[in-house]
């Protein structure tokens, strides 16, 4: 009888411990197993669609939301998550994983750097989106409405774009009002194993206001109080492979920090630096940009990072840099307009 008692324990910890089905779109996707999705959007005659894996664990556990490819020229983030597709086990997975491999599928197969050709829109400025909008809205809405609502925790994978020259980095969003949120989110971009993480700060931001949308992809979850972290990996639109691959290292890290999988491995201690605040530079002029300076480097305020000529050769704009920090973003290709962002750089947390 005694041992009757035990097996019995033995067998409801045993399924208290195991994955249920999870539903996607219909479909029951059984523990220990993986699923792909095509899922249709259209609007006016154009049609795309938004690949979606979906990885159900062999235990239960939390859920994790990714989106890759929200701006299609940046190519790190949906290789990798191209690779997560195989790098990901399910059998040894704890919890969900839901992944977006190609948000903005159109803006990918056009090589468009932000603008969807269909509806000319940045599909990163029309978060939460609208159900009956245009392709990018519709995109925006399903992910904030299909994926981003059943999630614990949200990661949006980006990179520098064809004009881009960026460096690598995480980021967190923080706001003075969810602490512990914030801490979470902190501790995620930590896992990353990137050597600088930049903090979005939100306190006082519109877009965290509840009547005013939230334009982001990890904007919308950090407002719904889920933690969200952001990857930069990448530069100037290049399939760079061993970006790619730090992109899948990073994510992996992320799911061994958060219990999703075993941890494999020890950590190891980089030294992090945090970026508490950034500074923008924009083009007063529109002509031929020259940068004297490239993503990563340490510049001082004041300091001559670019010229601005005109069409033949004049000098019209000298740049130079607003703050002492890290240059996170400077503009890699010739083409500027005015307005356009020609500069972002870091401060460090003293």
């Amino acid at each position: 009888m005694k041992n009757t008692v035990i097996l019995i324990l033995f067998i409801s910890m045993q399924f208290s411990f195991a994955q249920r089905s999870f539903t996607f779109e219909g479909t029951e996707i059984p523990a220990a197993t993986k699923a792909h999705f095509k899922i249709p959007v259209e609007y006016s005659g154009e049609f795309t669609f938004i690949p979606v894996t979906v990885f159900n664990g062999a235990k239960t556990g939390e859920t994790l939301g990714i989106t890759a490819g929200v701006h299609g020229y940046e190519y790190p983030p949906i290789l990798g998550a191209q690779r997560l597709i195989k790098s990901i086990d399910p059998k040894n997975l704890k919890g969900t994983v839901i992944l977006v491999q190609v948000a903005n599928l159109n803006s990918f197969l056009n090589r468009k750097s932000f603008m969807k050709p269909e509806d000319d829109e940045n599909l990163n400025r029309v978060f939460p989106g609208e159900k009956d909008g245009n392709l990018s809205e519709q995109i925006a809405y399903y992910i904030s409405n299909s994926i981003i609502n059943r999630v614990d925790y949200f990661l949006d994978m980006h990179a520098g774009d064809a004009a881009e020259d960026l460096m690598s980095y995480g980021a967190y969003y923080r706001n003075a009002n969810m602490p512990e949120i914030s801490a979470t989110g902190k501790r995620m971009a930590l896992a990353l194993g990137f050597d600088h993480i930049v903090t979005f700060n939100t306190d006082g931001k519109d877009y965290m206001k509840m009547d005013s949308p939230s334009l982001y992809t990890s904007a919308e979850a950090f407002k719904r109080g889920i933690p969200s972290i952001d990857i930069e990996c990448g530069r100037l639109g290049v399939a760079d492979i061993q970006a790619a691959e730090q992109v899948e290292q990073a994510v992996l890290g992320l799911l061994q920090e958060l219990d999703f999988t075993s941890n494999s491995k020890e950590a190891t201690q980089n030294t992090v630096n945090i970026i508490i605040d950034r500074t923008y530079a924009e083009s007063s002029v529109s002509g031929i940009f020259y940068p004297l300076k490239k993503a990563g480097d340490y510049v001082i305020k004041g300091m001559k990072v670019g010229y601005i000529t005109d069409f033949f050769g004049n000098i019209k704009e000298t740049v130079y840099a607003e703050a002492n920090g890290l240059l996170l973003l400077i503009l890699g290709t010739p083409p500027v307009n005015k307005g356009e962002t020609l500069s972002v750089i870091g401060q460090f947390e003293q």
